[in-house]
């Protein structure tokens, strides 16, 4: 049976495809199109799937999209209506937004994929994540946690899972959501939402803690189960085009860096207060789901499952045996765990034992291709018998190298495939 998960329509455009619960492959539109976050159709990805798979979209028995568009737009208009008449200017473009292409999403898979007579089928934002983490981990039974800016309307979910399936056990909802405060310090000092928050963390390391308290008594009721709420005078992401309000601005004394200006102290100091509030909250999370679960593995995704600083901090603290974290945690991971979830959860077919999951899943190209490529574009290159060798020779001269080998990483971390390498 062929599966086909999707994302897309909002960022980090995938696909990924399972045939009978074995993943042949999956990969973000954006190696293709070259356009960063694309979240289009994701054309390319696919035709590079079922080419590589010698299938046709005839062949496909099922599409599943990674989230369910009728609970997305209830979600939305439920927020706007608790908002009225304060959001009045907005209504039209949102209007516009959700129940344009975004909402037709069954129209819009039958257009791109001409020959496919299946059927499309929805899986919630967070169990995608859920069963893109559980599924491929070498886990038969575990704890998952998953957390992010937010899906239909969840924003953090936590539960159990095994051979019977999924259960959430406790979720929070929109507007209370972790990664959208995260993501509200990285639009603050002057990084883009939903692409620059890995840069906020790099950030972190530089500052002081000086306002986590403030964040803590201010921005978010943290209970001790790892619960929470936000302070939402201080935020406008609910129904605003921005994400603060002026009111966050004068917590803090100053206003917000502008895009490309010099990156100043107070920035790192903002950085380290929002990163180790993010740790602490993940932390008394992940305390609860242990006490409550009694499981000794846990599985982690959502795009703040990329803050991997968190994650190492969560693997040293001992509260499980062992963590993993699926390594296409946002939403382009969502398109596998969608295919996941319905073979194994939808139709019943168990978790087999043992996985070894390859994060590899995307293309890869021959020697003779690369050659080709380079002598028709008249591209100056050498061979070498031992390429590893001169690559240490060149990085102990400062040299700062392109490595590419084999098929390429699922989601947005270099592991050593498509990797810029430099001396520390």
């Amino acid at each position: 049976m062929n599966i086909l998960g999707l994302s897309f329509f909002y960022h980090d455009s995938a696909a990924a495809l399972v045939q009978d619960g074995r993943i042949l492959g999956a990969v973000q539109e954006e190696r293709f199109t070259r356009i960063k976050f694309d979240n289009r159709f994701p054309t390319l990805s696919v035709q590079y799937l079922l080419c590589e798979a010698g299938l046709k979209p005839a062949d496909l028995d099922r599409v599943v999209f990674y989230e369910n568009p009728w609970k997305k737009v209830g979600r939305i208009c439920s927020s706007y209506a608790r908002n009225f008449p304060r959001d009045a200017a907005m209504i039209p473009n949102v209007a516009r937004a959700q129940l344009g292409k975004k909402f037709w999403i069954k129209s819009v898979v039958h257009r791109e994929l001409p020959g496919f007579r299946g059927a499309v089928s929805f899986v919630d934002h967070h169990i995608s994540h859920a069963a893109s983490a559980f599924y491929p981990s070498p886990f038969t039974h575990a704890a998952f946690l998953t957390a992010d800016g937010v899906g239909e309307w969840d924003t953090t979910t936590w539960g159990v899972a095994s051979e019977k399936g999924l259960e959430i056990r406790k979720r929070i909802d929109f507007p209370h959501s972790l990664g959208l405060l995260y993501s509200a310090f990285t639009n603050f000092i002057g990084f883009r939402v939903n692409s620059g928050e890995y840069k906020l963390m790099g950030l972190a390391p530089y500052g002081e803690p000086k306002y986590a308290q403030t964040i803590l008594e201010k921005l978010i009721d943290l209970k001790p189960d790892g619960s929470y709420r936000l302070n939402m005078e201080y935020f406008d992401f609910e129904t605003g085009d921005g994400m603060v309000t002026e009111k966050f601005a004068k917590l803090f004394g100053r206003s917000a860096r502008q895009p490309e200006s010099e990156v100043t102290q107070s920035d790192m100091d903002l950085a380290r207060s929002i990163q180790e509030v993010t740790e602490e909250v993940l932390y008394r999370l992940a305390t609860t789901v242990k006490t409550e679960t009694g499981e000794q593995f846990l599985c982690l995704a959502g795009g703040v499952a990329l803050n991997c600083v968190a994650n190492g901090r969560l693997l040293r603290s001992g509260l499980f045996e062992d963590i993993w974290v699926q390594p296409a945690a946002g939403d382009a991971g969502g398109a596998l765990g969608a295919a996941l979830y319905y073979w194994h959860s939808r139709l019943g077919n168990p978790k087999a034992a043992g996985i070894r999951f390859d994060p590899y899943l995307g293309p890869e190209y021959r020697a003779e291709e690369i050659k080709e490529y380079l002598e028709s574009n008249y591209i100056p290159y050498a061979e070498h018998e031992n390429i590893a060798l001169v690559a240490a020779r060149l990085l102990s001269e400062g040299k700062i190298l392109g490595w590419f080998s084999g098929r390429m990483e699922y989601g947005p971390r270099a592991l050593g495939n498509r990797s810029i390498l430099g001396h520390p």
